[in-house]
C-alpha cells in the first residue's frame, strides 16, 4: 500500500523554478511553491537572513503543511540562523545551488576540484540572470555589492570619479570575469533547452571560456520533495536554528 500524500511547502530560489514546479507536479505529494527572487546572497548574510525567515514565517501552519522545503544551501551563510517556527525546516547539506543542479555534494565536489575556474549555468540561471546585467549585482545598490564598490556602471565611475580613477577600480575590483576560463552548462532535461544551452554558448564565447554540456541529476531535489530525508538534508524541527559547519555536514541544527 502506498503511503498517504504528504503536504509540504516549497520555499526556495528562482533559479530552481522549473526543477521545482516539475517535481511538484510529478510527484505523489502536495508541495505549495513559493520563490524568493535570485541574488540574495548579494545581500549583506543577516538581510538575506531576514528575508527567508520572513517567508518562513510567513508560512500558514494552519494550512496543514508537514514541513516547508527549503531550495537552497548554504549560500554564503545567508541561510545560518534561519529557525523553524510551527512547522520543520527541510534543507540540503551543500554549499550553493549548483549543488542541487549535481544531485549530490559528492559529485559536485569532484568536478569543482577537477575543474577550477569553472561558471556555471542552467535554465533557471540562463532566464532570471539575462547576460546583459552581468555588470551589475542582482540587488542593485545594496548589500555587500555595494560596499565593494561593484554596483555602478563604468560610465558612472567616471562621471564620479574622472577616467583614470575609474579605470583603476575597474582593474582592481572589477574585472570577475578574469576569474574563470570555462563554462558549465548544466543540462537538466525537463524542456527543450536549446535556446537556453545557446545562450550560454554566446556568454563562454564573448567571454574567451571554453564550453562543456554537463548532464544535470534531479534526485536529491526529487528525495527532497518526496519526502526522503537522509544523510543528505538537515531537518530543523520547530524552535530550532540552521548552523554552519566546517565539516562535511556544510549545515547543522541549533
Amino acid at each position: 500500500m502506498n503511503p498517504a500524500p504528504q503536504k509540504y511547502k516549497f520555499l526556495g530560489c528562482e533559479i530552481l523554478y522549473r526543477e521545482a514546479c516539475h517535481l511538484a507536479a510529478v510527484g505523489p505529494n502536495v508541495v505549495d511553491v513559493e520563490f524568493l527572487p535570485k541574488g540574495l546572497h548579494d545581500l549583506e548574510t543577516k538581510d538575506m537572513v531576514a528575508r527567508v525567515q520572513a517567508a518562513v514565517d510567513a508560512t500558514d501552519a494552519n494550512q496543514g503543511y508537514r514541513a516547508v522545503l527549503l531550495g537552497y544551501a548554504r549560500c554564503n551563510d545567508g541561510l545560518v540562523g534561519v529557525t523553524a517556527r510551527d512547522i520543520p525546516l527541510v534543507i540540503p547539506k551543500a554549499h550553493d545551488c549548483i549543488t542541487l543542479l549535481f544531485g549530490s555534494r559528492k559529485t559536485f565536489q569532484a568536478y569543482f576540484n577537477e575543474n577550477p575556474g569553472t561558471y556555471y549555468k542552467s535554465t533557471g540561471w540562463v532566464e532570471r540572470d539575462p547576460e546583459e546585467n552581468m555588470d551589475r549585482p542582482a540587488y542593485g545598490t545594496t548589500g555587500v555589492m555595494k560596499n565593494l564598490g561593484l554596483t555602478e556602471t563604468y560610465e558612472e565611475l567616471v562621471a564620479k570619479h574622472g577616467r583614470e580613477n575609474a579605470d583603476y577600480i575597474i582593474e582592481s575590483l572589477g574585472g570577475w570575469e578574469n576569474a574563470y576560463s570555462r563554462l558549465c552548462y548544466i543540462h537538466m532535461g525537463l524542456c527543450d533547452e536549446t535556446p537556453f544551452e545557446s545562450r550560454a554558448q554566446d556568454i563562454a564565447r564573448k567571454h574567451g571560456w571554453s564550453y562543456e554540456r554537463k548532464e544535470g541529476d534531479i534526485s536529491l531535489l526529487r528525495k527532497m520533495f518526496l519526502g526522503q530525508w537522509d544523510d543528505d538534508f538537515i531537518v530543523i524541527p520547530p524552535g530550532g536554528s540552521i548552523v554552519a559547519r566546517n565539516d562535511e555536514n556544510i549545515l547543522g541544527v541549533k
